[in-house]
């Protein structure tokens, strides 16, 4: 079993930045595909972005490519997501999951989820 406790939401300006964290405690970090997944109000949850056990390769949803980075430190246990040039439609409850296959982009596929934090965006 893996705990996941994330943290850096808050409230930004259209274009401004904010990086997530996702912290792992529990069985060994680096055998589980990390993802990052968002909810807006009335909406389906989403993929955002995911990234494989050795942190070699990365997949993201089209509307946050070459906006958003997924990256992770086996040996902090951490996973971030690093959001840049946010806008509105941004907003929504973020959330990171660990599944123990490899790289998908479906919420059904992963096994584990922290609680969310809170991302929006307006001015």
């Amino acid at each position: 079993q893996v705990q996941l406790v994330e943290s850096g939401g808050g409230l930004v300006q259209p274009g401004g930045s904010l990086r997530l964290s996702c912290a792992a405690s529990g069985r060994t970090f680096s055998t589980y595909t990390m993802g990052w997944f968002r909810q807006a109000p009335g909406k389906e949850r989403d993929f955002v972005a995911a990234i494989t056990k050795s942190g070699g390769t990365t997949s993201y949803a089209a509307s946050v490519k070459g906006r958003f980075t997924i990256s992770r430190d086996n040996a902090e246990n951490t996973v971030y997501l690093q959001m840049n040039s946010l806008k509105p439609e941004d907003t929504a409850v973020y959330s990171c999951a660990a599944r123990v296959g490899g790289l998908l982009n479906a919420v059904g596929a992963y096994e584990h989820w922290g609680q969310g934090t809170q991302v929006t965006v307006s001015s």
